[in-house]
C-alpha cells in the first residue's frame, strides 16, 4: 500500500534530481550541470578582452560645479555680474532660477598640473597631485534637468525608476570572482539624499544582480550577526532547513528570485565571516590611513576610498560610492570648499594607492554626478543684488573624470563655449558614456540585454556610441 509518505518521498526524489527533462536539457547545456547547481553570479568570460575587471564609480549627489572645479571660464570671470545676452538664454530652460539672469565667474583660482598640464581649481589640491593619471571629459551632456530623474538616467539609461543600474548589467553580464563578498557593494556618506535605492537596483533583471549597501560604521552589513543566543552552527542548521524548502518550491514553481534567496542565504554566512575582516581599516598601516586622511571607526568619504580599494582587492566587481550635499543652489563659497575637503584627498589616495599596488591599469574609476552648474548666478534679488549666491541645475554641459582600467591618462576631451553654456565640441552624451564604461570593461553595450515584457532591453537604450578617442 502507498502511503502519503511515500508519496511526498517520490516527489521530493524527481524534484532533486534535476528538476525533470527540461534542466536536463539545461543541464547538458551547462556542461552537465543540473539547473540546481547553476550560480547566476558565477563569473563568465567577457565578449572581447576587458581592458579593466572592476570599476570604482565616485557618484556626487547633487552635482558639484563644474566651472569652479574643472573648467576655466577666463571670459566669464572677465563679465562676471553683467547681464547674460539674451542669445544664450533663448530656448533654455532652468530648473529653479529666475529673475536678473547675472553672468557669475569662478571666484576660485585655476592651474595647470602635471606633464598634461590638466586644469584644476585651487579647491582639488590633492586630485592635482594626480593629474596625469586623471581622463578629463569637459563636454559631457544629458537629458534630465531635476536631481532624481538625471541621477537615474545616468545610472540606467532612463530618467524614471525600474531600470537595472549600470553595476546590475555590469554583474548581469560578468558574474562574480568571489563567492563570499557580494558582486555589486555600495557606500554612502554625507546625508541621505537623491534618487536613493533606485540607483544601485537590479530594476527586472534578477534581484541577484542588485547592489549590495555596506556601512562604514556599526554592523557592515544590517543584519548579518546571529541573533543573541544563537550560534553559527545552530544557524547552519536553520539555512539547511530553509535552503531544503527553497530548493523544493523552486523545482515546483522555477522561480529565479528562489534561487536568488538560496545564493543569498549561503552568502550571507559566508559574510559572516569575510565581511568583518574586511571592513576593519585599522589593519592598514599608519602610512596609509595618512594617506586617504581615514579614521578607523568613522563614516566617511576617506573611509569608503580605502574600503573601495580593499573590496576591489578581493575581486568586487563593483563598487560604487555616493557622496551627497553637493546641491550648492546657495552660499557657493564656503559649501563647495567644505565638501571638496572632504573628498580631495581620498580620491587621490585611491588612485595613488591602487597604482602603487599595480591595480590601477585594471581597474577603472569615474567620477561623475547627474549634472553641471549653471554659468549664472543664483540668489539674485529683485535689484540686481546677491546674498550668498550659488549655481542652478545645468543638463547641456559638464565635466566628468576617469582614470585606471584602459583610459588615456593626462587626456583632456571636449571643449565647452567661452561661458560654459554648451559644448563646443567632442560632445559626450550619458549613453555615450555608459557605453564606454561597458567597453573597457569587456561588454558590447548593444549585445548586453536582457528580454523584459516582451522586448530586448539594454543600459544604453537604443543610443550611444563607444567615444573611442578616450581609449588607451
Amino acid at each position: 500500500m502507498t502511503t502519503h509518505l511515500d508519496l511526498l518521498h517520490r516527489r521530493a526524489f524527481f524534484q532533486r534530481s534535476g528538476f525533470g527533462v527540461g534542466a536536463l536539457a539545461l543541464g547538458s547545456l551547462m556542461g552537465g550541470a543540473s539547473a540546481a547547481t547553476v550560480d547566476p553570479l558565477a563569473a563568465h568570460p567577457a565578449r572581447f578582452a576587458p581592458k579593466a575587471k572592476r570599476i570604482i564609480y565616485l557618484h556626487m549627489i547633487g552635482a558639484p560645479s563644474q566651472l569652479d572645479l574643472f573648467d576655466a571660464k577666463p571670459e566669464l570671470v572677465k563679465r562676471d555680474g553683467e547681464a547674460c545676452p539674451e542669445s544664450l538664454l533663448k530656448g533654455r530652460r532652468f530648473a529653479f532660477i529666475g529673475g536678473a539672469m547675472k553672468l557669475a565667474g569662478s571666484k576660485f583660482a585655476f592651474k595647470q598640473h602635471g606633464q598634461s598640464g590638466q586644469t584644476f581649481s585651487e579647491l582639488l589640491p590633492h586630485l592635482a597631485s594626480v593629474a596625469d593619471d586623471i581622463t578629463v571629459v569637459r563636454s559631457l551632456h544629458t537629458e534630465e534637468i531635476n536631481h532624481a530623474p538625471a541621477q537615474m538616467f545616468l545610472h540606467t539609461g532612463f530618467g524614471r525608476g525600474s531600470r537595472p543600474s549600470l553595476g546590475s548589467w555590469v554583474t548581469y553580464g560578468l558574474g562574480s570572482d568571489n563567492a563570499n563578498v557580494p558582486a555589486y557593494v555600495v557606500l554612502l556618506s554625507g546625508p541621505s539624499g537623491g534618487a536613493g535605492t533606485s540607483l544601485w537596483s537590479s530594476g527586472f533583471l534578477p534581484s541577484v544582480y542588485q547592489g549590495v549597501q555596506f556601512r562604514s560604521e556599526g554592523d557592515a552589513v544590517l543584519y548579518l550577526s546571529n541573533p543573541p543566543g544563537h550560534s553559527a552552527k545552530s544557524r547552519r542548521h536553520v539555512l539547511d532547513a530553509v535552503g531544503c524548502l527553497n530548493e523544493i518550491r523552486l523545482a515546483d514553481v522555477h522561480d529565479p528570485e528562489i534561487a536568488t534567496r538560496i545564493s543569498q542565504y549561503e552568502m550571507a554566512y559566508r559574510m559572516q565571516t569575510s565581511v568583518p575582516e574586511l571592513m576593519d581599516i585599522a589593519q592598514e598601516s599608519p602610512a596609509t590611513l595618512k594617506l586617504y586622511g581615514a579614521q578607523p571607526g568613522r563614516a566617511s568619504f576617506a573611509n569608503n576610498c580605502l574600503l573601495a580599494r580593499r573590496l576591489i582587492e578581493r575581486d568586487v566587481r563593483v563598487v560604487e560610492l555616493y557622496d551627497s550635499d553637493w546641491d550648492h543652489h546657495g552660499s557657493l563659497a564656503t559649501a563647495l570648499p567644505r565638501k571638496c575637503r572632504d573628498v580631495d584627498q581620498g580620491m587621490a589616495a585611491l588612485i595613488t594607492d591602487l597604482k602603487q599596488r599595480g591595480l590601477l591599469d585594471e581597474t577603472l574609476i569615474v567620477w561623475a554626478s547627474e549634472f553641471g552648474r549653471t554659468p549664472l548666478a543664483q540668489g539674485i534679488s529683485g535689484d540686481g543684488t546677491a546674498t550668498k549666491p550659488g549655481r542652478d541645475h545645468h543638463k547641456d554641459a559638464y565635466t566628468v573624470w576617469l582614470a585606471g582600467g584602459g583610459v588615456k591618462p593626462g587626456l583632456s576631451h571636449g571643449q565647452t563655449d567661452e561661458f560654459g553654456f554648451n559644448v563646443a565640441s567632442q560632445g559626450v552624451h550619458v549613453h555615450d558614456l555608459n557605453a564606454t564604461v561597458l567597453h573597457l570593461m569587456g561588454l558590447d553595450h548593444e549585445r548586453l540585454t536582457f528580454k523584459y515584457q516582451g522586448r530586448e532591453f539594454r543600459l544604453t537604450d537604443v543610443h550611444g556610441s563607444v567615444v573611442r578617442e578616450l581609449l588607451a
